[in-house]
């Protein structure tokens, strides 16, 4: 057994949700949404080499050595899978896995919004589910992967760097595509999906300008594109995609996000009381005022949008936090430091 085993089963034992190991520290697990250590030495460089080294092919160890970045799926047969991340740091070596979990989630087990079922019943448009990492983006899109799986016969391509969530056979045809594996780029796995006749394509993460310009038009061709992104909210979702594109094509990008956009989540995760974690959302839907607001810039009032919408489903950030809190789910401190608009919140919490 890989030695590094024993360390991702204490943190399973400790309800930890990753792993943390660098040279010159201690290993450490988080869980309850802190880090806390597992071991009392630091780790060396050989032997932090040592647990790397050995759970990797001599083909990817070779890619860490040359690049300082790998990222990949590793499994404990019966216990768990994990998405793991090799780095290098200013002390040498260094590595995260985060355990995805064994058991997809569904809707339920999720406490997800109602509205976002509507969302997988969509046609055509892109869905993007955003937030800082380790926030359960890869989850939220996981329990709507399944809620279409076991409704709706589909043809699903996922394309993931990791794959991380294996789905079963149900009523959906799912094709899971790894970049580095199957294909070279996320923008290439992107092309070959648009000639296999996808109804639906879920981009793991939409990092790079060339896989956003695709993925935009996989959404104008009348496919259904999920996507994740690292914002905190609607607005910025809308202008960090924007921004993306040169000067000289954000008009152009502007019509394309105007006809295809149909849904944003935002997701952050809270401590909760007593323990445990739980998601807050803000909501963005389909609206008409919305392509126009997005065509001429104006994103500002993206914001009212969502606000003048509530009984559609669609929320604000800051109304989940504060429904979170009322229900006592969270504490005031919490509910303030995830805010946007400290000063609705200030009053709640002693700071």
């Amino acid at each position: 057994m890989p030695k590094i085993d024993e360390y991702l089963r204490a943190m399973l034992e400790q309800g930890g949700s990753d792993l943390h190991i660098s040279v010159g520290n201690q290993v450490k697990i988080r869980a309850g949404g802190s880090l806390q250590p597992i071991t009392k030495g630091e780790l060396t460089h050989v032997v932090a080499e040592q647990l790397m080294r050995e759970i990797v092919s001599e083909d990817r160890w070779q890619h860490y050595q040359d690049t300082h970045d790998l990222d990949f799926a590793y499994e404990i047969e019966g216990l768990a899978r994990f998405r793991g991340s090799y780095l290098y740091n200013h002390w040498g070596m260094a590595a995260v896995f985060r355990q995805i979990p064994a058991n997809i989630l569904s809707f339920d087990d999720l406490n997800l919004p109602p509205v976002l079922k509507q969302v997988c019943e969509y046609k055509e448009g892109l869905v993007l589910v955003t937030g800082p990492t380790g926030s359960g983006k890869s989850t939220t899109l996981a329990a709507m992967m399944d809620y279409i799986n076991s409704n709706y016969c589909k043809h699903i391509i996922t394309i993931e760097d990791p794959v991380e969530f294996v789905h079963p056979r149900k009523k959906s045809v799912i094709v899971h595509r790894e970049v580095g594996i199957h294909s070279d780029s996320f923008a290439n796995a992107l092309r070959g999906a648009m000639r296999a006749d996808p109804d639906i394509v879920l981009v793991g993460e939409m990092r790079e300008l060339e896989t956003i310009r695709l993925a935009l038009s996989c959404a104008s061709m009348g496919m259904l594109v999920f996507g994740t992104l690292h914002t905190n909210n609607a607005p910025k979702t809308i202008d960090r995609i924007i921004d993306a594109f040169p000067a000289d094509e954000q008009q152009q990008i502007r019509i394309m996000l105007a006809g295809s956009l149909s849904c944003v989540v935002s997701q952050l995760l809270c401590k909760k009381v007593p323990k445990g974690r739980v998601a807050v959302h803000e909501i963005l839907l389909k609206h008409d005022a919305l392509p126009n607001t997005i065509r001429t810039g104006k994103i500002s009032a993206v914001r009212g949008i969502i606000e003048s919408s509530s009984k559609d489903g669609m929320c604000l950030m800051d109304n989940s936090i504060m429904q979170r809190f009322k229900a006592g789910e969270i504490t005031a401190e919490e509910a303030y430091m995830k805010a946007m608009e400290k000063e609705r919140f200030k009053n709640l919490a002693a700071v």
